[in-house]
């Protein structure tokens, strides 16, 4: 659907040359919602607008649906990005206008019939929820209805892509949290493939089914939301994790097992089945160890359950050993994250 091969942009301005993406390679399956998240200044938004060629790579390919972009002529380019809906962070909307004129705007410049274009309008603002507002100006609205109005107008030439460029971030969370559920919407109900841009774990945590973690310029990890939030590989990308997902101890807690000798420890990841087993319990009824929980949370991602919990483990090294098996045979991941030596006394 969407795929960035080996994709750099550099802009070059007052003799300076930024490197803004650096070999870009991604791919966006039809029905997907994707996510793209980074710190400011990661290359989020100039990606982004590479899919909709507003900038064109200064290296690599853009291909939607299986074409390069760069090998359209301009006639043929104007047509790709009408298949191309986009959703921008401060809405973009015509103040001078009425809300009814702004989601018209894309089917006046397609010059279909005054009929059609009030057919359509009409259908589009019932399905955003703002049917009673066709005859209002921007300024009477809030940000979540108007918010609104740049979704219908972006729906309003039936793209197959959505794209969108930080969309919720100038908004409340209760107002997030509506537009990210009109979006999710969206993607069931029309089957159209979104892309959403990000610097807030939450909106991915939300409704994406596919993440990119990008920093300065470089995509450094992706993969399934499930598998990134469930196994976070970069520092990057734990950090972004953290923002939704409690996954340490407190520092409390972690200064007083410093000063203990003779004791493992071990980060537990559960997944789906795992988390909803008596694993734990079971463990601690087979084998003679001590088991003592530092930390334990779930949270629930893609309608599937994760859950995080922190042990520490004395006793025998066998038995130990044994025990970290028997986890992992019952789908159990297993990270050592710390090691206490034994001192003479404690042997």
């Amino acid at each position: 659907m969407i795929e960035l091969k080996n994709a750099s942009k550099t802009f070059t301005r007052k003799g300076i040359t930024i490197e803004a993406l650096k070999g870009i390679n991604l791919k966006v399956e039809k029905g997907d919602i994707f996510g793209v998240i980074g710190y400011s200044g990661a290359g989020k938004s100039t990606l982004i607008r590479l899919v909709n060629y507003l900038e064109r790579p200064t290296e690599g390919q853009v291909l939607v649906n299986g074409r390069d972009l760069g090998t359209y002529n301009d006639k043929e380019l104007r047509l790709a990005k009408k298949n191309i809906g986009m959703i921008f962070q401060h809405f973009n909307l015509l103040e001078s206008k009425k809300v009814f004129d702004n989601v018209a705007i894309p089917l006046v410049l397609l010059k279909k019939s005054k009929s059609e274009i009030r057919q359509r309008v009409q259908e589009l603002l019932e399905f955003v929820g703002l049917s009673d507002k066709a005859g209002s100006y921007p300024s009477e609205l809030s940000g979540g209805q108007k918010q609104r109005v740049g979704i219908a107008r972006a729906l309003a030439s039936n793209p197959s892509i959505l794209l969108c460029d930080e969309a919720t971030s100038a908004l409340d969370p209760q107002t997030t949290q509506s537009i990210l559920q009109l979006l999710k919407r969206i993607n069931a109900e029309y089957n159209i493939t979104v892309m959403i841009i990000t610097h807030e774990m939450s909106v991915i945590q939300e409704i994406c089914n596919k993440v990119a973690v990008m920093e300065e310029g470089r995509i450094i990890e992706q993969g399934s939301v499930l598998e990134v939030f469930g196994h976070p590989q970069h520092e990057t990308t734990k950090n972004f994790v953290k923002t939704v997902v409690q996954n340490s101890m407190t520092p409390s807690v972690e200064k007083s097992l410093k000063a203990e000798n003779g004791s493992l420890l071990y980060k537990l990841h559960f997944v789906g089945k795992s988390a909803s087993e008596p694993i734990l319990y079971e463990m601690i009824r087979s084998f003679d160890i001590k088991v003592n929980i530092l930390f334990a949370n779930m949270t629930e991602i893609q309608e599937t359950t994760l859950g995080t919990a922190i042990i520490q483990l004395s006793g025998d090294r066998k038995l130990v050993e044994d025990a970290l098996t028997f986890l992992t045979r019952h789908e159990v991941s297993v990270e050592e994250i710390e090691s206490y030596v034994f001192d003479d006394n404690n042997e």
